[in-house]
């Protein structure tokens, strides 16, 4: 049997599959993660310039992490380092770098938006792109397969002998899995929203009993007074994305669970499935591991307090951004009030995607 082939040529161009798969990868994570600022509620047009600083520091740390424990592999032929379609990426390596240059280009593009939300916004991003890149990466390069095995479900794999574990594959199944479980978390915590607030409805408006508002430290209740107070001025949109905002648990509950589930499957990866146990990447990587799980722990312990006050300040009887009854109007309400009930339909677009 033949391996995946790992490059094609058009006339005289020699296309890698690797490369195509880490473009449509990159592709889906800033279209999703689009998706998932807007819903909540926040500008979103800064998302593709910070972006493309994101993907050159993960290409760049991912790199280096790989070749500085493989430095013997590379040292007579320095130039085999920028061979990155040959495979040789770092998962931690990549974090390492691209998370703070993402938050550092975060923070001055979008100040509204603070550090730990940005985090929860990215962890299911981080996930699914994960999951199709092990698919559309790993799966299509040289030395991609893990150890060799003589089971049913080994593949062959080009630049390697013998049926290998397709781990890329394994790898794949465990990363959309946690993506998953962090969507059923978030869709968890919107059920144990308190009532929603109706400070959306313009000053005066009769009829509407007010709710309890979940506060959140990234949102200045003043702030949505201000709008609000211009909702009929054409502000109506500004103060739909306010109340999104302010319907959001706190944050850090979905990186924290994104951290723990994360660092268990790459502890899981390199002990059973990949390097050399006499490779000190194989240690490294282990560690990287498990710190990654105990912080992400430490994130949920200090979250909780915070999440458990979120969750009494009312019932969870919802709102249309929860999917849940919009509060209800008195038989006189005015028609300012139809008009208001209609814009705040556009809530429901919000979703845990």
């Amino acid at each position: 049997m033949r391996p995946i082939p790992v490059a094609f040529h058009i006339w005289f161009i020699e296309v890698h599959t690797y490369g195509i798969g880490l473009a449509i990868t990159f592709w889906f994570a800033l279209r999703y993660f689009e998706r998932r600022v807007r819903n909540a509620g926040y500008p979103w047009e800064w998302i593709t310039g910070m972006f493309l600083w994101v993907i050159v520091a993960a290409i760049v740390g991912a790199r280096i992490m790989s070749v500085v424990p493989n430095w013997s592999q590379y040292s007579s032929d320095p130039l085999q380092v920028f061979a990155i379609w040959q495979g040789g990426l770092s998962s931690f390596g990549g974090l390492i770098l691209a998370v703070p240059v993402g938050i550092i280009s975060a923070r001055r593009r979008c100040p509204s938006i603070s550090t730990i939300r940005l985090l929860d916004l990215v962890a299911p991003v981080l996930m699914a792109a994960w999951g199709i890149g092990r698919l559309l990466g790993p799966q299509l390069m040289v030395n991609g397969g893990g150890h060799p095995t003589n089971q049913w479900f080994g593949m062959y794999y080009a630049g390697e002998v013998g049926k290998r574990l397709p781990v890329p594959i394994f790898q794949a199944a465990m990363d959309l899995s946690i993506f998953g479980i962090l969507l059923l978390i978030e869709r968890w915590l919107r059920s144990q929203s308190p009532a929603l607030s109706t400070r959306l409805a313009p000053a005066g408006m009769a009829g509407v009993a007010p709710a309890a508002s979940p506060p959140l430290a990234d949102l200045e209740t003043a702030e949505v007074d201000n709008v609000v107070q211009g909702v009929g001025a054409g502000n109506g949109d500004r103060a739909i994305d306010l109340e999104r905002r302010r319907q959001l648990p706190p944050a850090g509950i979905i990186i924290g669970a994104g951290m723990v589930l994360w660092g268990i499957e790459r502890f899981i990866d390199e002990r059973l499935w990949l390097t050399d146990p006499s490779h000190v990447a194989f240690i490294l990587v282990q560690l990287a591991g498990i710190g990654l799980a105990i912080a992400g722990l430490v994130v949920l312990a200090t979250r909780y307090p915070a999440l458990q006050k979120w969750r009494t300040q009312g019932p969870a009887v919802g709102g249309p951004f929860l999917g849940d009854p919009k509060p209800n109007a008195t038989p006189d309400a005015t028609a300012t009030a139809s008009s208001h009930a209609a814009r705040s339909k556009t809530l429901a677009s919000g979703d845990s995607g």
